[in-house]
């Protein structure tokens, strides 16, 4: 095991997937001599040439154009996005062509394309620096949606993502981009949990709190702080987006009987509606309260000296842990 960062767990990941298949190409805005403006390729394109880490025009429709003609002659292009705001440029194609290819072809083109996205806030930038567009995929039929939590996710479910037939948008959260912990380098793919499943990151038996990317790490602090007032909360963290691992969400919920869900992404018509609405159909009867949402406010992201402001933290979500248990002095979101 071998203590990474984030950031560098995803270019010993990219590392390892261009050895392992020459098909393997990385493009992207500023990825080659500069290494990505978060370094995530750094040194790569010293080690596996201008042909296969390829800086492109500030063109991000281009860019995802040449990743399908990649992909019709063979290749496993992985793509990155400089920014989560930058990816609606390419949204044309990545929902009109990326996503439809194989079924409209009736199997007979495959688009292995792995779209890289840094993610989310929390890094003081400024609005298309910070977005959460992820519901936009998850809608999308044809698409896998996957988040990571943790350097060792980064490093294996990118592999993963880069092996798979089927296109994957690959979210990371740019404020975990430096958060350090153990990775197993030596990890055989065959082995690795698959990336569709989830993980239950903390056990506990009270209140089910699902979540993905970054917000992982604040319920996980949220959890640690219920234990002082003797609340014991499941933190699941369902790394697949789409499709979701419901087996295990509801094996959870059907275990504590209350659903708190927290997402960065803007609350309406946000994953979090999704999710209750299947946890509900799945685990009515098991439900002791309404489930609650804990989300970001319905507004494009604020300037970076409110941001705190939008992101949900400790203290919103603990409130919410509070409503599920029917405990006093909790208040409702709209009093928030």
């Amino acid at each position: 095991m071998t203590q990474l960062t984030m950031a560098k767990a995803l270019n010993e990941g990219l590392r390892r997937a261009m050895a392992d298949d020459d098909k393997v190409l990385v493009m992207g805005e500023d990825i080659g001599r500069l290494g990505g403006v978060f370094r995530i390729t750094d040194g790569l394109q010293a080690e596996f040439g201008a042909q296969r880490i390829v800086d492109t025009p500030l063109a991000e429709s281009g860019i995802m154009g040449t990743a399908v003609g990649l992909a019709y002659r063979g290749y496993r292009p992985v793509v990155e996005i400089q920014f989560d705001g930058f990816v609606y440029p390419a949204f044309d194609q990545i929902v009109s062509n990326v996503a439809k290819l194989h079924y409209r072809s009736q199997g007979a083109v495959k688009m292995p394309i792995t779209i890289r996205i840094p993610w989310a806030g929390g890094v003081g930038a400024a609005e298309h620096h910070s977005e959460s567009p992820e519901a936009y995929f998850v809608h999308t039929s044809g698409l896998r949606v996957v988040a990571v939590s943790n350097p060792q996710d980064a490093y294996t479910v990118l592999r993963q993502a880069i092996a798979c037939d089927d296109p994957v948008v690959f979210f990371e959260p740019k404020r975990l981009y430096h958060t350090k912990g153990e990775v197993d380098l030596d990890t055989d793919l065959a082995d690795a949990a698959p990336m569709g499943l989830a993980r239950v990151a903390r056990p506990g038996k009270d209140v089910t709190l699902i979540t993905y990317g970054a917000q992982v790490s604040t319920a996980m602090d949220a959890a640690t702080a219920a234990e002082d007032e003797g609340i014991d909360i499941e933190v699941v963290d369902l790394r697949s987006l789409s499709p979701i691992d419901y087996k295990a969400v509801t094996a959870s919920v059907r275990k504590t009987g209350r659903v708190v869900v927290t997402h960065e992404a803007a609350r309406e018509a946000g994953l979090g509606a999704e999710i209750i609405a299947s946890v509900t159909e799945r685990c009515f009867y098991h439900l002791e309260t309404p489930p609650v949402r804990v989300t970001g406010w319905d507004i494009p992201y604020p300037p970076a000296k409110l941001e705190k402001h939008h992101v949900p933290d400790l203290d919103r979500i603990l409130d919410a842990v509070d409503r599920v248990l029917d405990r006093p002095n909790s208040m409702s979101e709209v009093e928030l």
